[in-house]
């Protein structure tokens, strides 16, 4: 059963996300960037250095937490806020160099709703774990 949920509401997000970067395609006109789907997609060497650092840290502090978390379970919460902050940093980066280093910086705005839909998924989701 906890499989349909997540697939249900993976597939709602996905569709909310589609939704929202389409509207927010038309009404900024915004064109679409052909991307490889399931690759990073570095704006530049910079990026590419910056987002490799990104995900190292993300990997250390979630080990970290997680084994926090394994020996005090009253400590879960902290995995989220770990787990939160990471993917919003993993975004705000991307953000930052859509916005100064992209062929096109309105892609930028595309990110930051994918990122609050994405980080709203992921609030809504451990709320519902926990509970």
């Amino acid at each position: 059963m906890l499989w349909v949920k997540f697939s249900l509401m993976a597939i709602i997000v996905f569709g909310l996300i589609s939704i929202v970067k389409f509207l927010l395609r038309k009404i900024f006109r915004i064109e679409k960037v052909k991307r490889k789907f399931f690759s990073n997609n570095h704006i530049n060497e910079s990026h590419r250095n910056v987002d490799k650092w990104v995900r190292i840290l993300t990997a250390t502090t979630l080990m970290v937490l997680a084994i926090l978390m394994l020996n005090y379970e009253d400590l879960t919460y902290l995995y989220i806020i770990g787990f939160i902050i990471s993917l919003a940093l993993d975004y705000a980066v991307r953000v930052f160099f859509e916005w100064k280093s992209s062929e096109y910086p309105k892609q930028a705005i595309l990110t930051i709703a994918e990122m609050f839909l994405v980080l709203s998924a992921v609030l809504i989701a451990f709320q519902f774990w926990i509970a």
